[in-house]
C-alpha cells in the first residue's frame, strides 16, 4: 500500500501542520484570536494589533496532531490558545533544554529538546541553529531575539524536508542545506523589521535567493507572512521577485489554510 503524501498546510504566520511519514507535526503554533495582542513596540506598523488576520480553520482541527515542534517560544510562535488548547501530555520538541523547561513548568508533561540525531517513531528530527537577525539586530535586541533553531524532516521513504525557522540568511542556513541536501526547504520569509534598523530579523528577498542559489534544486515553501504587524513582504511581491530572478517555479507562497502536497 502507497504510503500517504508529505503534505504542508500552512495555518497563519508561522504556524504550520505537516504531515510527514504518516505522522502530524504542530509547527509554533499561534492560535490567538485576530488582534487579540498588541503590535510589538519598536518595529514596522506597530499600531497594528496582532494577528492581522482569523484562524483559516477550527482550532480542533488544527490541534488534531501527534507532535508538537517549536522553534523558539517568541508568542508569535507559542502563544496562551495553543497552550490551552492542547493536551498536556502531547510530545513537545524544543530547541534546548531552557525552553523544555518553561513548557514544562506550562504544564506539558512529554517535552523533548531536539539534538541531531532525536527520533520520532522512524522519523529522523535534526536540529539546526539559524540567526534570529543581523548582528546589528543582535548588538541592540538579543535578549528579545533570542536563540532561534530549525529542524530537518528526514525518512528512508520520504523527501528531505527543512524548516528554516525565524532566521535571515548566514552560515547556519548555508551548513544546512549543504549537510543535508533538503528536497524542501520551509522559509519564513515575511522580512519582519524593526523601526530604524537596516534589513530583516526573518528572511526577505535577497535572503531567499540565497537559499535558491545555495540549493537550487529544492522547492522553496515561504511562510511567516502577512500575519504579523512587522513582516513587510508580501507573498505577491515575492513571487514577482522569484520570476523575475527566474526561480519562480521553484518558490511557492501559500495562502493561509492551503495544503502543498509533496
Amino acid at each position: 500500500m502507497a504510503s500517504a503524501p508529505v503534505t504542508i498546510t500552512q495555518i497563519r504566520n508561522a504556524t504550520l501542520r505537516i504531515d510527514y511519514a504518516g505522522t502530524r507535526f504542530l509547527v509554533d503554533p499561534m492560535l490567538a484570536e485576530r488582534h487579540s495582542f498588541p503590535g510589538f513596540p519598536g518595529t514596522l506598523n506597530s499600531e497594528e494589533s496582532n494577528p492581522l488576520v482569523h484562524l483559516p480553520l477550527p482550532i480542533a482541527e488544527i490541534v488534531d496532531v501527534d507532535a508538537v515542534i517549536l522553534t523558539h517560544l517568541h508568542p508569535d510562535h507559542w502563544d496562551q490558545p495553543a497552550r490551552d488548547a492542547l493536551p498536556g501530555n502531547i510530545p513537545v520538541f524544543t530547541q534546548n533544554e531552557a525552553d523544555a523547561q518553561a513548557i514544562r513548568d506550562q504544564g506539558f508533561t512529554d517535552v523533548r529538546v531536539l539534538g541531531a540525531d532525536t527520533t520520532f517513531g522512524d522519523i529522523r528530527l535534526t536540529r539546526t541553529s539559524g540567526r534570529h537577525g543581523t548582528e546589528a539586530h543582535y548588538a541592540v535586541l538579543a535578549d528579545r531575539l533570542g536563540e532561534v533553531c530549525g529542524v530537518v524532516f528526514s525518512h528512508p521513504g520520504e523527501k528531505t524536508l527543512y524548516l528554516a525557522g525565524d532566521t535571515i540568511w548566514n552560515a547556519d542556513v548555508a551548513e544546512a542545506l549543504a549537510a543535508h541536501s533538503p528536497d524542501v526547504a520551509v522559509l519564513n520569509a515575511g522580512y519582519a523589521m524593526v523601526q530604524g534598523m537596516e534589513g530583516g530579523i526573518i528572511m526577505g528577498t535577497g535572503d531567499v535567493l540565497n537559499v535558491h542559489e545555495a540549493a537550487p534544486g529544492a522547492l522553496l515553501i515561504a511562510s511567516h507572512m502577512e500575519a504579523i504587524n512587522h513582516c513587510a513582504l508580501t507573498r505577491a511581491n515575492l513571487r514577482k521577485f522569484a520570476a523575475d530572478k527566474g526561480f519562480g517555479h521553484m518558490l511557492l507562497t501559500p495562502g493561509d489554510g492551503e495544503t502543498v502536497v509533496l
